[in-house]
C-alpha cells in the first residue's frame, strides 16, 4: 500500500535576525515590499516586523540594479505585494545569505497524510513524502505525526530495522523522500 504525504506551509515562516531596537531575534514577514527607484537604479526590500517591539527591518532583495534588468512581471508582483513572491524570496539561499538570516518554520507548516491509518499487523506500508516548500524537518517527527506514534517509538522502529529508507532519517531533510514501515 502506497501513501502520499505532503508537507505544506500554512503561513510565512518567522525570520531569525537580531533586532537593533530591542535585541529580539525573531521577525514576522508581512509580505510587503518597498521599491525605491533613483533615476535608472532600483532598490527592493522585503519588510519584516519585530515580534517583540514591532520595529520594521528591511531585507535586501535587489540593491542598485538597473531598472531594465528587472523583469516587468517581477516588478508588477513587487508593486502589488505578492505574498507568494515573498515566500519564494524568503526561501532563496542568496537572499538568506545576503541578509544573514535563517527561517524558523515552527508552527508554519502542516502534514497532509490523506487520512493515513494505523498500519495493521504484518502489513508493510510505503510512504512517499513530498515537500511543497523547502522546510527543514526531522523525518522522525514527520513519521511520528503521520502515524500517531511517539518519537521514541519511531526511533525504536528505526533501530530495529522496521522503518527503512534510501535516505538517512536521523537528521533534517527538506527534500522529498520515501520510506517503508514493516509491522
Amino acid at each position: 500500500m502506497l501513501n502520499n504525504w505532503v508537507v505544506t506551509p500554512t503561513c510565512l515562516p518567522l525570520v531569525r535576525r537580531r533586532c537593533h531596537a530591542c535585541g529580539s531575534d525573531r521577525f514576522r514577514p508581512n509580505g510587503k515590499f518597498r521599491v525605491n527607484a533613483n533615476h535608472k537604479l532600483i532598490d527592493v526590500w522585503l519588510l519584516v516586523l519585530c515580534t517583540d517591539c514591532g520595529e520594521t527591518a528591511k531585507l535586501t532583495i535587489t540593491e542598485r540594479a538597473h531598472v531594465r534588468s528587472v523583469r516587468a512581471e517581477l516588478l508588477d508582483r513587487l508593486h502589488h505585494n505578492d505574498p507568494a513572491l515573498a515566500a519564494e524570496l524568503l526561501q532563496d539561499p542568496v537572499v538568506q545569505r545576503r541578509n544573514r538570516i535563517t527561517l524558523d518554520w515552527d508552527g508554519a507548516w502542516r502534514l497532509d497524510t490523506g487520512g493515513a491509518e494505523q498500519p495493521a499487523e504484518d502489513e508493510a506500508i510505503d510512504v512517499a513524502v513530498r515537500f511543497a516548500a523547502r522546510i527543514p524537518l526531522r523525518p522522525v517527527r514527520l513519521i511520528a505525526d503521520g502515524f500517531g506514534f511517539s518519537r521514541a517509538e519511531v526511533e525504536r522502529l528505526l533501530d530495529g530495522g522496521r522503518i527503512v529508507s534510501a535516505v538517512r532519517l536521523n537528521g533534517k531533510l527538506s527534500g522529498d523522500f520515501t520510506f517503508t514501515l514493516k509491522r
